[in-house]
């Protein structure tokens, strides 16, 4: 797949969106990727989330968004990024198990993005808990904002851990 700036013309709003959310999902990925094992698991913060539950949230983000939101799909774990109220990856997955998946979350929403209008109302289903759903527009909306939060929550912990700095 070729990544686009995300500020480069773009045919249409569709391919905007999903041009910044890649830019967003690489920029995650390419902070997370600078730390070492130890800083990918552990935290300098007094909330205590790690770099790598924060990819793991990003995927489920999209998963809840997407797919069980949207698109209305039955989903074994919409959630399965918590664990005791909290963002948690299991001991034994690596940082590349974790952008692997995030990586072809990304890519499942690009395809519905490119299969569906901005305008198009996502199915109701339990994502909406009652409430009408979604355009296809506002969820990813959602997403970028979602999205430049969390990568914003990383530079910091990213600076404090070591890693690389810089956009």
């Amino acid at each position: 797949m070729t990544f686009f700036a995300a500020t480069d013309p773009a045919a249409d709003r569709a391919e905007v969106f999903v041009r910044y959310l890649d830019y967003f999902r690489e920029s995650a990925l390419d902070k997370a990727g600078s730390l070492s094992e130890e800083a990918l698991r552990s935290s300098p913060l007094p909330s205590g989330w790690t770099p790598i539950e924060l990819l793991q949230h990003l995927r489920h983000v999209e998963l809840r968004w997407i797919e069980w939101g949207f698109e209305g799909r039955a989903v074994p774990e919409p959630w399965g990024d918590r664990r005791d109220d909290r963002w948690y990856v299991a001991p034994g997955r690596s940082f590349a198990d974790v952008a692997d998946a995030l990586r072809q979350q990304g890519a499942h929403t690009r395809a519905v993005v490119e299969g569906h209008d901005l305008d198009e109302i996502g199915a109701p289903g339990p994502r909406w808990e009652g409430a009408p759903p979604a355009s296809l527009e506002r969820v990813l909306f959602h997403l970028l904002q979602e999205y430049a939060r969390h990568v914003g929550h990383l530079d910091v912990v990213v600076e404090l851990s070591g890693g690389s700095i810089g956009e």
